[in-house]
């Protein structure tokens, strides 16, 4: 398969870099991870106003419709600068919430029916959905306590959760995480459970582009520096071994690439089958934890501080690996008959 990004889209991935670049997202990533989430959510008003949560939200309720290839595009961006926030978990909640074939309203659902209430709020930036697909393995809600609304998915019910418990910790600090409360059921059904499959699969996505993201930007910064470190007179980067390394981490990248975008495609002309998406998650999850594990052996002492803004890109490489599915759960399922 050949597929080439045309013009707008790399122009718009440009954008979203040069946005991101401009601004100070390590101190917005500490501020979350702090507990403070303003920084971040001036942030995500900077994204939304370049139509990134648009692409998730039907036309009719303000958005773009849904575009799997340029939200693959915007969450590469997000992953190599390490944007705060339940960023999957809210384009997860509007394309769930947005299925033309998803959850109808109970009378527990707010006048208009919920989609009207949510979708608009979340094209414009002005509320974050934090998404929980409920179950033994995946107790927690992801930025509860920073989330406007906090949808929960328990089997064939739709609940919004009416509490959060108390933030757990975790490998990346950014990651709050929290167990949700129960409340009120907003739709129950078969219809229920196929929509949260679908807005599932566009998490995965959405995660392995994040994982790519971060693992360029986890790779240019080691590049970076062994260019610059010396040991013996020459640049590091030139001993055999840190360029094989280095090498396999750049191939496990590009290896990784084209299956993202290759599920994008697949989800966009609603052809996505069992394997398209899970091996996409498997192969960008595994190449930014190689790409993290280079960074930390690579910076030496470097890597196992707090204090450089790489530390906040390395955390959270084992993070994004595991959420929306392990790599032992996406295989399965790649390599189910």
């Amino acid at each position: 398969m050949r597929f080439l990004l045309d013009r707008e889209q790399r122009e718009f991935a440009r954008t979203l870099n040069t946005l991101l670049g401009a601004a100070d997202t390590p101190a917005a990533v500490r501020s979350w991870a702090a507990g403070d989430p303003g920084p971040g959510r001036a942030l995500w008003g900077k994204l939304a106003d370049v139509g990134v949560f648009a692409l998730a939200v039907p036309e009719r309720h303000g958005g773009a419709g849904l575009h799997p290839v340029e939200l693959a595009l915007s969450f590469v961006e997000l992953g190599r600068h390490a944007v705060p926030g339940p960023l999957v978990e809210t384009v997860a909640a509007a394309a769930l919430l947005g299925d033309p074939d998803g959850p109808g309203p109970t009378a527990a659902a707010p006048p208009g029916g919920l989609a009207a209430d949510l979708l608009p709020g979340i094209a414009a930036g002005r509320s974050l959905v934090s998404l929980c697909l409920l179950s033994a393995e995946q107790p927690y809600a992801l930025d509860a306590d920073a989330a406007d609304t906090v949808l929960v998915v328990e089997g064939d019910a739709l609940r919004r959760a009416g509490s959060v418990g108390p933030v757990q910790r975790s490998a990346d600090p950014a990651r709050r995480l929290a167990r949700p409360g129960p409340g009120p059921v907003l739709a129950r059904g078969p219809r229920v459970r196929a929509a949260a499959e679908r807005a599932a699969a566009l998490a995965a996505l959405a995660t392995a582009a994040q994982s790519l993201g971060l693992g360029r930007a986890l790779l240019d910064a080691t590049v970076g520096h062994v260019r610059d470190r010396t040991q013996f007179g020459v640049p590091v980067g030139s001993f055999q071994a840190v360029k094989h390394r280095l090498a396999d981490t750049l191939l496990g990248l590009e290896f990784a690439e084209p299956l993202v975008y290759a599920a994008a495609l697949a989800l966009a002309r609603g052809a996505a089958d069992d394997r398209t998406v899970p091996a996409a998650k498997v192969a960008a999850g595994e190449a930014a934890y190689a790409a993290a594990r280079t960074a930390l052996q690579l910076h030496g002492a470097l890597g196992y501080t707090e204090e450089p803004a790489l530390s906040l890109w390395i955390r959270k490489a084992r993070a994004l690996r595991d959420a929306w599915g392990t790599p032992a759960a996406h295989r399965a399922r790649v390599l189910a008959p």
